[in-house]
């Protein structure tokens, strides 16, 4: 498992560079989500959160927001934006239903699920399925495999249905690499919009 905690005392946070480099191509794709939803939205869940780059953009957009991350100083930052309607929790993503999350209508992972091993990204899948709601929805960001593995864990398609078995795969598109530099620019991001089956 990555050491995300070190990452940050570094500076070293590749999926919030991202975050900025794609704000537009991520907003489309939020906008996506709440095509023929009744509000309110229902309740969202973004996954691996960090220092709420993109969980305040959930509430602003109508659902009710929660961002879980296991690095308290990435969720002390979070909290400090004062984002009204959103709330964040210290948690583990490989063991979500110990949190006491309660149940949800949307996921977001942007690079969390990258950052496990085989058996934690099945973890996270287990944990996902049980908090889902019928029909709710995963959009997830994961970089592809590349040459560069010592340092950047890729992700297949394989990997993610293989994780998700209760869910089916409606859409993988590649993600925009305008402005990541390398070696992110290298990587082959894919979006992957997933369906909790019934």
């Amino acid at each position: 498992m990555t050491n995300y905690a070190r990452m940050y005392r570094f500076g070293v946070t590749p999926w919030e560079r991202y975050g900025q480099a794609a704000a537009s191509s991520i907003a489309a794709l939020l906008d996506r989500e709440e095509t023929g939803r009744s509000r309110p939205l229902g309740r969202a869940l973004d996954l691996g959160c960090g220092r709420g780059q993109f969980t305040p953009e959930l509430g602003r957009r109508g659902w009710e927001a929660v961002g879980v991350d296991y690095v308290p100083a990435a969720i002390e930052a979070a909290e400090r934006q004062g984002a009204e309607g959103v709330t964040y929790v210290v948690g583990d993503v490989t063991d979500l239903p110990s949190a006491g999350l309660g149940t949800f209508d949307f996921f977001l992972d942007i690079g969390c699920f990258q950052g496990f091993d085989a058996e934690q990204r099945r973890a996270e899948g287990r944990g996902v399925s049980a908090l889902a709601n019928p029909d709710s929805t995963l959009l997830m960001l994961a970089f592809g495999l590349t040459r560069l593995r010592s340092r950047i864990g890729g992700v297949s398609q394989a990997e993610v249905e293989a994780a998700f078995p209760d869910w089916e795969l409606l859409d993988v598109q590649p993600a925009d690499t305008a402005g990541l530099g390398w070696p992110m620019n290298r990587t082959s991001p894919q979006w992957y919009r997933l369906r909790r089956r019934t």
